[in-house]
Parts: C-alpha cells; sequence; structure tokens
C-alpha cells in the first residue's frame, strides 16, 4: 500500500498537486528521509556551497546585502568607498562551516561574489570566479587547511572580462572554463595559457538569449566522456569541441520548447557513469516560457512538471519525457552515491529573481534512474523551512545533504515578507543514512589511487544475507553549488571484479580506477561501497 503523501496545508494549489500525484504510478516508502536543523544561524545565507576534501564546507554569499550576522575575526574591517550599502563593513559575507564539529567560522571576501561561479582543481584548491561590480573580473582561491587559519586569496585582473551568472567546469588537464554570464556571450579559461588566454565568442549564448528574459545564465555543462561539453541553455544544448571551439553536434529542442534555464530555472545532473556505458543527461523543472515576463506584473505561472532524459552520444538522441509528482522551479538536483538522484528545495508557480518565486515546495523527491519507467519517483518527507531563490544543497560524506539559504529580496529581510532571509543549516538524511550500512576498512581517507589500476577496496557488511550482485563501488566529485545547479558534480561507477570474503563480515572487491582524464578528471572525489541500494560513509580518494 502506498504511503500517503504529506504536503503542507498551507499551499493553494497542492489539492490540485495531490489529486495529479494520486492518479501516477510513483514509487512510495515507509522511510521516506529525516531532517535535521544544524545551525540556526550561520550569519550569512548559504547561496553558493562547494564541500572540500578536508570536510568543511565554504559558504558565501554577497557584499551588497549590507551588515550580516557574523562578524569578522580580529578586528578586521572591509573598506571599499565604492561599495553602495555599507562603506565600512566588519561583517562576513563568506564562512566554513566544518562537518566534524558542526561549527562555523568566519572567512573574509574583499569583492562582490553575488552569483558567481567555481570549480576545485586537481590539488583541493577551490578556485571562485566573477560576481557582481567590483567583484566582476576577480579570481578567489581558497585552499584548504586544517589549522583554521587559511582564508581567500584575490586576483583582481584574473578573468579578461565581466563574468556574473557564468558556469564553470573542470577540464581534463586541470583547466577551468568560465562559459557565459549576464551580457556576456562568451568564454575563456583559467588559468592562462599560452595561445588560450584571451576570450571566445560563443554564437549558441547569442542564439539562446531571450529578449527581457535571458533565459540562458548558468548554463547546465558536463565533461562528456569523449572529452566534449555537453552545454544546455534554454531549451537547446549542443556537444561542443572547446578546444577547437566548434559545434560537434546539434541535439534536438526539448519537447515543450519551454527554458530550463536561469531565470525559468530548473536543474540538471549528468547521470551516473559507466565505463563503456551510456551517458546521459537528465534535465528537471524550470518555467513556461514567458513566466518571467509574468511573475515582474504580478502572476506567477504554474512550474514545469516534466523531466527530460537523453542519451548523449547516441547515433540519432531524442530526449524521453517524464512527468515529476508536482511542478519545482528553482530545484536542486543531487547525485547520492547509490545512483539515485535527490530533487530538493524551489517552489510550485514563479521564476527566479526578487520576489519572483511563488509556493514553496518542501518536500524532496528521490529519482530512480533505473527502475522502470512509472516507478522512478518517491516523494520525501517534507521540510518545515521554505528554500526559494538562492538556496542550495550539497551532498556530504557521510551520504547526509547540506541544504541551506533562501533568500529572494535585495536585502536581508527578517519580517513582513512572505520568505523571510534564512541563515540556517538544515541536513536531509535519506533512508540509508538510518540503515545499517557498509564500513569501508581500506583504502584509508585521503588514499592516493593511480588512474587506470586496480584498487582493493575492504569493507564490512551488516550480518544477513549477503547480494555480492549489489555490490556497487562509486566516486562522486564534489560540486560548487548555486542557483539550482551543481558544476562539476558528476558521479563514477567501478568497474568490478570477484567480490570474496576475507573473515566473518568483512569483504573485498577489486575495482578498477578510471582510465580516462575525460572520465575522471584528476582530483578529490568521494569513494563509497554500496550493497542492496544502501552506502557506507565516503572516504577521501585522489586520483593522479
Amino acid at each position: 500500500m502506498n504511503t500517503p503523501l504529506i504536503l503542507p496545508f498551507f499551499q493553494p494549489q497542492l489539492l490540485i498537486i495531490l489529486l495529479l500525484i494520486s492518479s501516477r504510478n510513483i514509487l512510495s516508502s515507509a522511510a521516506a528521509g529525516k531532517w535535521d536543523l544544524l545551525q540556526s544561524d550561520i550569519g550569512i545565507t548559504a547561496m553558493h556551497m562547494q564541500l572540500l576534501h578536508t570536510d568543511r564546507v565554504v559558504i558565501f554569499d554577497r557584499t551588497d546585502f549590507g551588515l550580516s550576522n557574523i562578524s569578522l575575526p580580529h578586528g578586521k574591517c572591509r573598506d571599499d568607498p565604492n561599495e553602495r550599502i555599507v562603506k565600512h563593513d566588519c561583517t562576513a559575507h563568506s564562512v566554513e562551516y566544518s562537518v566534524a564539529s558542526n561549527s562555523i567560522r568566519p572567512l573574509m571576501v574583499q569583492t562582490d561574489v553575488w552569483c558567481s561561479s567555481g570549480a576545485v582543481t586537481p590539488d583541493g584548491t577551490l578556485v571562485q570566479t566573477g560576481g557582481f561590480r567590483d567583484g566582476e573580473h576577480v579570481v578567489r582561491k581558497y585552499r584548504p587547511c586544517s589549522d583554521d587559519y587559511c582564508d581567500w586569496e584575490e586576483n583582481g585582473g584574473g578573468l579578461l572580462v565581466k563574468r556574473w551568472y557564468a558556469t564553470n567546469h573542470i577540464l581534463p588537464d586541470g583547466r577551468s572554463i568560465v562559459f557565459g554570464g549576464r551580457e556576456t556571450f562568451n568564454y575563456e579559461f583559467y588559468p592562462k595559457r599560452r595561445g588560450a588566454d584571451k576570450v571566445y565568442e560563443s554564437p549558441f549564448l547569442r542564439q539562446t538569449n531571450d529578449p527581457g528574459s535571458e533565459n540562458n545564465l548558468y548554463p547546465f555543462i558536463f565533461l562528456n566522456e569523449d572529452g566534449n561539453l555537453f552545454i544546455f541553455a534554454n531549451s537547446r544544448a549542443i556537444l561542443f569541441n572547446y578546444s577547437k571551439g566548434v559545434v560537434v553536434k546539434n541535439y534536438p529542442t526539448i519537447p515543450g520548447g519551454d527554458p530550463r534555464s536561469y531565470p525559468s530555472t530548473g536543474s540538471a545532473v549528468l547521470l551516473p557513469l559507466k565505463k563503456y556505458g551510456r551517458a546521459e543527461v537528465l534535465v528537471c523543472g524550470g518555467a513556461p516560457r514567458g513566466a518571467f515576463m509574468k511573475a515582474r506584473h504580478g502572476t506567477f505561472v504554474g512550474a514545469l512538471n516534466t523531466c527530460g532524459r537523453i542519451g548523449i552520444n547516441d547515433a540519432n538522441p531524442s530526449w524521453a519525457m517524464e512527468t515529476m509528482p508536482m511542478g519545482r522551479i528553482m530545484g536542486d538536483m543531487v547525485l547520492l552515491p547509490n545512483g539515485n538522484v535527490l530533487i530538493i528545495n524551489g517552489g510550485v508557480s514563479g521564476t527566479a529573481g526578487w520576489e519572483y518565486g511563488r509556493d514553496a515546495v518542501l518536500s524532496p523527491v528521490i529519482y530512480r534512474p533505473y527502475n522502470r519507467l512509472g516507478m522512478r519517483f518517491e516523494v520525501q518527507t517534507p521540510s518545515s523551512r521554505p528554500r526559494m531563490y538562492h538556496s542550495t544543497a550539497i551532498l556530504l560524506r557521510d551520504g547526509r545533504v547540506l541544504v541551506g539559504g533562501s533568500n529572494p529580496h535585495e536585502f536581508y529581510r527578517f519580517t513582513k515578507v512572505l520568505f523571510p532571509t534564512d541563515l540556517t543549516l538544515e541536513a536531509f538524511s535519506p533512508s540509508y543514512v538510518n540503515a545499517l550500512r557498509p564500513k569501508i576498512v581500506a583504502p584509508v581517507s585521503q588514499s592516493k589511487i593511480t588512474r587506470g589500476k586496480p584498487v582493493q577496496v575492504r569493507f564490512t557488511l551488516p550480518p544477513g544475507r549477503v547480494d555480492a550482485s549489489s555490490v556497487m563501488v562509486t566516486m562522486v566529485a564534489p560540486s560548487f553549488t548555486t542557483h539550482s545547479f551543481s558544476m562539476n558534480q558528476r558521479l563514477l561507477i567501478l568497474s568490478r571484479r570477484n567480490m570474496a570474503i576475507v573473515a566473518g563480515h568483512t569483504h573485498e572487491i577489486q575495482v578498477t580506477a578510471p582510465g580516462s582524464v575525460n572520465l575522471a578528471p584528476s582530483g578529490y572525489y568521494l569513494l563509497f561501497v554500496s550493497h542492496q541500494s544502501i552506502p557506507s560513509e565516503g572516504i577521501w580518494v585522489q586520483i593522479t
């Protein structure tokens, strides 16, 4: 018997949604995850987040919201005569969250990081690019440390043109491509190299720009296994050879032709990759064409309730459409260690932008990509906190999902508004977190693995029947997440050989590290062992 769907009673569209859901074949479960409040006030709103290999999360919002709720340490202050809100600011607009101690440490940014982008380099350094006004040409680096003294370093001339609402993706050679931005129909690379130190035009960005609405900001970008980039903006996608500046393939327009990119903000993931497997992209949610202009005039159109799925290397690629339990705008999509996808945050109507979203979606949904059609979506336990515009969600090493943010206002506003500015951090725990889980014994965390070489993974399983065929070893690249898109997120299912019992409940399996830099660029990954879809806690590995 299906578990009843729990939805908040105060949203006006929910009766219609409930009736629609009851007519669909949606997988449900008695164990639908749980929520925990981690921090009631981190001082800022979690607009951008990145998990680092130190199990610390770098979080930031913007410098021109006004004074934040957390002071800079040691009497530090930021003085900027060009700042339009606070010219002498002794509060922090970035923090570091320690997962282990559940604590916050303020960090100092010198320029505005609002609506920026980023990626982690192979050595584990967070490189963040662009922002607003004095920050739009800036590159900032955050080098992780264990002594609580590391902070942001800024390079004011790191970008050749302004980058605001751009997307970054790490490349096989360790550089990042910085693609697009508001009124910026081009791309560049960082760090610069001789012969590749200029700006390159992108006709695709011009073609996908809707006058007055844009609908192509924060494009969805994924590194394909052939080394080219799959790029989705608005309602269209291309396969792009960035080395030659050539479009290799044009994909069909997503059925319906409605935009899925900011401000008609949907989300997207590259589904789990296997060696010799099919590379597929899943795009979910968004807003009907014209919704942004209608929201600006006070009419809030219902969000799209569809997902499109496409095999990007198919000879004749086409979109397969699926229907979610509810429409969703500004949702985040997080790859879970067992290969499932969590869809979380957002609203039922309106668009992204100041005050343009309505009717929060409090219930996450898990999408199971390898279930049969009609049995892939599972509605989860709702949160009590709306997570609207400027919300984020990222995977943690223990398998929980860190959730924060929500500030659909031009400044911090805590009262007399529909969705107050939210400074909290929560964790959503999928049902596997409270199950009896595998435990990795070896290798130890922070181990280095060699590309294309075998890796012996030793782990324990809980007492009971062992299904060796269900054991799966995965590697997850942590993402830079903002504005409903997780840049650089990817999950690899490693090739495996026979599993053997070592002693008692301890087992060992041999897997092969990814051999191609196109499949797995060098850097830090989380490695998990799953048994019957229940993953272990992860360990950090660095592929070299």
